[in-house]
Formats: C-alpha cells, sequence, structure tokens
C-alpha cells in the first residue's frame, strides 16, 4: 500500500501529513505494509527541507521532518500510489488536470478522511505559529481515519 500527499510547495502540510502518518501506522502496526511520500505541485522548495515553523510544531508533537526533502509531483506518481491526497481544492484540481487516463489510485482530499468532507487543510505559510498546530491538529484527525481505511483495505487484500 503506497500513500502520497500533495500540497503546493511541499513544505508545510503535505511534508506534516507524512510525518503524522508515519507515526500512526507505527502506533497501529502497519509501518511495515505501507509507503508513505510527499510532494508539492509546484517547483519552488525542491530539494529544501520542509519549513522551520513546520518542522518546530511537528517536533513538539514528536514528529521529525527534519530528513524530508521537497520533491514535484512526477507522473509516474499516478501509476505507483494507492492513494493520492491533496491539501487542498487547486491542488486537487492539479491532480484530477495532471491524472492519466487508466489511474486506478484514490484521489481526493485528505480531511476526508476526518470526516471533514470537501475541507482543505489550510496553508499557514503566511500566518502565525498558530496555524501550522492547526494544521497538525487536521492532519492527526485526517490520519486516524486514513490508517483506519488503509488497515480495512489491507484485510480484505488478505481475504
Amino acid at each position: 500500500m503506497r500513500v502520497l500527499f500533495v500540497c503546493l510547495g511541499n513544505i508545510c502540510r503535505s511534508p506534516t501529513a507524512e510525518g503524522v502518518l508515519r507515526r500512526e501506522l507505527e502506533s497501529a502496526g502497519l509501518a511495515h505494509l505501507v509507503e508513505i511520500d510527499s510532494c508539492g505541485t509546484g517547483d519552488w522548495h525542491i530539494g529544501k527541507g520542509p519549513d522551520p515553523r513546520t518542522v518546530a510544531a511537528a517536533q513538539r508533537r514528536g514528529v521529525d521532518l527534519s530528513e524530508l526533502r521537497a520533491r514535484q509531483l512526477a507522473a509516474e506518481d499516478f501509476q505507483r500510489f494507492d492513494y493520492i491526497l491533496a491539501m487542498d481544492h487547486a491542488n486537487l484540481a492539479a491532480l484530477h488536470e495532471q491524472c492519466p487516463a487508466g489511474c486506478e489510485a484514490h484521489i481526493g482530499l485528505f480531511l476526508d478522511f476526518a470526516g471533514h468532507t470537501d475541507r482543505p487543510v489550510p496553508d499557514p505559510y503566511y500566518g502565525g505559529e498558530e496555524g501550522f498546530e492547526e494544521v497538525l491538529d487536521l492532519v492527526e484527525a485526517a490520519s486516524r481515519g486514513l490508517v483506519e481505511d488503509i488497515a480495512r483495505r489491507l484485510g480484505a487484500q488478505r481475504d
């Protein structure tokens, strides 16, 4: 099972989701069964680490993002991943525009897994510290829902 998180620059929201989901999967005993990655639809930050405010906020919750590096969405991602989850509507639209025919990945908004249908994860980049905390709150809730969905799909594959 493979999960890809997508935001605009891959330095705030999507690396946060990558790190939090990794922690949640480890807690659920499923980390060895799931590959997780993140990327951006834009190319401004390729090769850079997450925003320092993102790293600090995640670290306060026990999530280490220091080794992550930004990359841009690639065509092969649509074949490689089972879930491709956007942080907002603009990035979801970009995914749908680039999605090739025959793609079988689940493409949608990440917060759908937290029961927040059609709600975006707000971009904290231009705001204060509270925005990064809000992102973590939302990402933690959606990650728990995604872990449940992954566990159900993995169980169905074993049956």
